[in-house]
């Protein structure tokens, strides 16, 4: 027969094992994010797709009040050496943006790694809800780049669910925003450009129980 403080033992690593099982993180998982986005240049608007990878990672749940991360990793990318037929001598004025999840309250955000951004590093803010990632280039065209890791600490609401995404859905409601610098016949132009993720998938999603 157990003795009771085996008993005992026993029952503290089945309480351990299952508070270590419920603050296990969600694998990571992948995606591939296709941004729609419309230059607006002196020869008119111009129309092009850019292609972000990004690993997203949050807890599968949560209790009623505790603290959760959200990370949401970028591949390495590259910024286009041609657009419409002209060369696109650089890119600059960057700003990324990521809706708070619903559900949850935003307790604060880190940036980490990077790399070919330009000599500032990105900086965040938040306003209304939406976190924006700024980072001022310039990029050349052409050359290689990696956005710095976002990661979101919340506080989780009462119940439901904390889901994650980007921000977006339209032009003028852009989630990433940036100023080509392009060589035309009529010389060096500057493209505003805004791009919505299209479509916007759920990147994670996280069950507060």
């Amino acid at each position: 027969m157990k003795s009771a403080l085996t008993r005992a033992a026993l029952g503290a690593l089945a309480t351990a094992a299952a508070v270590l099982a419920l603050a296990q993180p969600a694998s990571a998982a992948a995606f591939d994010i296709v941004y729609d986005c419309e230059a607006d240049t002196p020869l008119g608007s111009e129309n092009l797709s850019l292609n972000q990878s990004v690993e997203a990672s949050a807890p599968a749940t949560v209790a009623p009040g505790g603290s959760l991360d959200v990370v949401v990793d970028p591949g390495p990318n590259q910024v286009p050496s041609e657009a419409a037929g002209y060369d696109i001598k650089e890119i600059h004025s960057f700003t990324l943006k990521v809706p708070v999840p619903t559900n949850a309250t935003l307790a604060g955000v880190t940036l980490t790694g990077g790399s070919g951004l330009g000599p500032n590093p990105p900086t965040w803010s938040e306003d209304a809800g939406v976190v924006t990632v700024t980072f001022s280039g310039p990029i050349a065209g052409g050359a290689s780049f990696e956005l710095p890791t976002v990661t979101a600490t919340l506080t989780a609401g009462a119940s439901g669910t904390i889901t994650s995404s980007l921000y977006g859905s339209s032009y003028d409601d852009a989630g990433l925003r940036f100023t080509a610098v392009v060589s035309t016949f009529i010389g060096d132009i500057s493209a505003p450009t805004a791009c919505f993720p299209n479509p916007n998938p759920t990147l994670t999603t996280t069950t507060i129980a």
